[in-house]
């Protein structure tokens, strides 16, 4: 009997002690058992082609979770249902944690594919004719950055201090050819092409809907801080997980596999300079 008390007592603090060793991956359990979330279409494709065999290489077992909306991904990862999520750029990020009181960290940025001018009715930018109808995405930071690139394709002059956590129509100063800007939910914007006359769509509702970038009348030249971003949360910045997405994000097999399938993606300024 003493010595089944023993053997007992001692499988019971080996159990502890192994229990002791798991990291804290999504399910509270082993770190090296992941849950990444993405928004469907090319990132989660990323994710899938890109991220999880280069992870699985290291150890660990990925679970990809999709999504259809921006406001889920972060929720997920908040409430500790994923470990990471890959699907919006640093502004969005920044806001969303904001108003949520959320602790959320941008990890790395990775290649993204660009905003694009797109229309059924004109084959470029100059034969746009008055007053036609641009529909463009109804979020604060995307509409940003759709009227930066309606400037920049000399269709609208815009507000220099244009903030991306409240722009809107209004921040258009001047639009001397009256043409009638049409916020609409961003993922509905490719199924307007065959009733708006032009549509400013977001690279990766572009890209689900099977539009070609390089399609497009006008791609925007990215800024840095509207790249996507793998984004875990704050008290898991340091952690090995994080160093290891960090680590498979920078190597060049990832680059390579962005090369062979993720063409017309704008690469950050950290993988063309390197």
């Amino acid at each position: 009997m003493k010595k089944w008390l023993k053997a007992s007592l001692l499988l019971a603090i080996v159990a502890v002690l192994l229990a002791a060793c798991g990291g804290k991956g999504a399910s509270g359990g082993d770190s090296k058992n992941i849950k990444i979330g993405a928004t469907v279409g090319p990132y989660s494709d990323m994710v899938n082609q890109a991220i999880k065999p280069l992870l699985e290489k290291k150890g660990y077992k990925i679970e990809v979770v999709e999504f259809n909306d921006y406001i889920q991904p972060n929720k997920n990862l908040a409430n500790k249902s994923l470990d990471a999520n890959l699907f919006q750029h640093i502004v969005y990020m920044k806001k969303f944690a904001e108003d949520n009181k959320m602790d959320l960290t941008a990890l790395i940025s990775v290649p993204t594919a660009p905003m694009g001018i797109y229309s059924k009715k004109f084959t470029s930018i100059d034969q746009i004719a008055d007053g036609s109808t641009i529909a463009v995405a109804n979020d604060p930071t995307n509409l940003a950055r759709t009227l930066g690139l309606l400037q920049d394709a000399g269709l609208v002059k815009v507000n220099p201090n244009i903030d991306p956590a409240t722009a809107s129509e209004k921040d258009v100063t001047d639009n001397p050819h009256n043409f009638k800007i049409e916020p609409i939910e961003g993922a509905q914007l490719a199924r307007t092409l065959d009733s708006a006359d032009v549509v400013a769509i977001p690279g990766n509702f572009a890209l689900a809907a099977k539009l070609d970038l390089t399609t497009a009348l006008k791609l925007e030249n990215m800024p840095e801080n509207y790249r996507n971003q793998v984004v875990v949360r704050t008290d898991e910045a340091d952690s090995q997980l994080a160093k290891d997405l960090k680590e498979v994000v920078e190597s060049a097999d990832f680059e390579k596999v962005i090369d062979d399938k993720f063409k017309g993606f704008s690469k950050p300024d950290w993988m063309k300079n390197r």
